[in-house]
């Protein structure tokens, strides 16, 4: 059998869309890692180093936080937020910039939380008067930001929220969805006093899908650890001593982790650690930078009001007039690329999502995109 590190994937059309993105060649090598006990000296290895590499990833260096991997998707991370730190009857405050800020309201509805949503204008934030108006009013168990919300592209301050939920508020648990800027945006999890966070292996992390991500603070597993458990596999009860025994080199066991795709996991953290985070931020905002520049002199639009709230690891630009957007994603797969439509329930139809984030930025994908952009609008012309 040939060597994985020796693996080149053939050529295909680039997924560009925000997620899954395209991987590296030793990321998909990693997929291919032969079979491996979970309590095996190698997986043990493997595991305790992506338990480690995540600590930097969130920039926590406080040794009470813990790091979770769990077979799951970033939707998983509600459900698990939801059923570890509220009761039923908490009231939660949903800072909502798009589609998923309104899903994950949702699910904090399905486990009995009072919720109560602040709106952003389209393609805006929540201004930081209204967060403060709505922390006044009563007193929140937690409030949820959606770091960057995908069907948006728009990107919330989280260092500015959670410095005024502080002040106002500090007895509200801060919970962030991270499934769209881990990786690409910055966020430091200690500095900020985050008290959760919630991710996915697929979009800036670059590894195929199928990993849920999160992160905790001591404050938010004293309230986890400490509650009666409302949930089975989620249960952080049950994951937090097997996180940590991996962590400190030994195995555990309560439900069979994703060997391959941890495996593959490690790779993707090795390729993004090989570099300072603040280098790989700044390398996002270039490429976006360049690709919203160029999108510009095309004539397009972007979504965000802004570009001071224009997320760095996508771009959602609306269709030109006098162009079938459906025709436009068309040309486009055929010369290469799959984008995105737009999933904001207001906009259906009217805008397309480019992903441009983790290997992509690096591997000089963004250019040829624009340049196959700029190709098929002349052709629809």
């Amino acid at each position: 059998m040939s060597s994985t590190t020796s693996f080149v994937q053939p050529d295909h059309r680039l997924t560009l869309i925000p997620g899954p993105i395209e991987f590296s060649n030793p990321v998909l090598a990693a997929m291919s890692t032969p079979s491996q006990a979970h309590t095996s000296p190698e997986f043990i290895a493997t595991f305790q180093s992506v338990l480690k590499n995540l600590r930097k990833l969130f920039k926590s260096t406080n040794p009470k936080t813990q790091a979770y991997v769990l077979s799951g998707s970033g939707t998983l991370g509600w459900d698990i937020a939801a059923s570890n730190l509220l009761t039923a009857g908490d009231d939660v405050l949903v800072l909502s910039t798009g589609f998923f800020s309104d899903s994950f309201a949702d699910c904090l509805r399905i486990y009995g939380a009072e919720v109560d949503v602040v709106t952003a204008k389209v393609g805006d934030v929540v201004p930081l008067d209204q967060v403060k108006a709505k922390l006044s009013e009563k007193s929140y168990k937690a409030i949820t930001i959606t770091h960057v919300d995908t069907s948006t592209s728009v990107v919330s301050d989280v260092e500015a929220i959670s410095k005024l939920v502080k002040q106002v508020s500090p007895e509200t648990l801060i919970i962030v969805d991270g499934v769209c800027s881990i990786g690409v945006e910055d966020l430091e999890f200690d500095q900020w006093g985050i008290d959760f966070v919630l991710t996915a292996s697929q979009k800036a992390i670059g590894v195929p899908a199928g990993l849920s991500i999160l992160y905790a603070s001591e404050r938010a597993l004293d309230i986890a650890l400490n509650k009666k458990e409302t949930t089975y596999f989620a249960s952080l009860k049950r994951w937090t001593p097997v996180m940590q025994s991996y962590e400190s080199g030994k195995g555990a066991y309560f439900a069979t982790p994703a060997i391959q795709t941890i495996t593959a996991l490690r790779a993707s953290l090795d390729e993004i650690l090989s570099e300072p985070l603040d280098a790989r931020f700044a390398k996002h905002e270039q490429v976006s930078t360049e690709f919203k520049n160029a999108v510009n002199k095309l004539g397009l639009q972007i979504l965000p009001v802004s570009r001071d709230v224009a997320a760095h690891g996508l771009s959602a630009v609306y269709f030109p007039e006098g162009i079938d957007g459906n025709e436009l994603l068309k040309k486009l797969a055929q010369k290469g690329f799959t984008v995105a439509g737009g999933i904001h329930k207001q906009l259906v139809g009217k805008y397309f999502r480019v992903g441009h984030m983790g290997y992509s930025v690096y591997a000089g994908h963004i250019p040829a995109f624009t340049k196959a952009l700029e190709e098929s609008l002349k052709e629809l012309k």
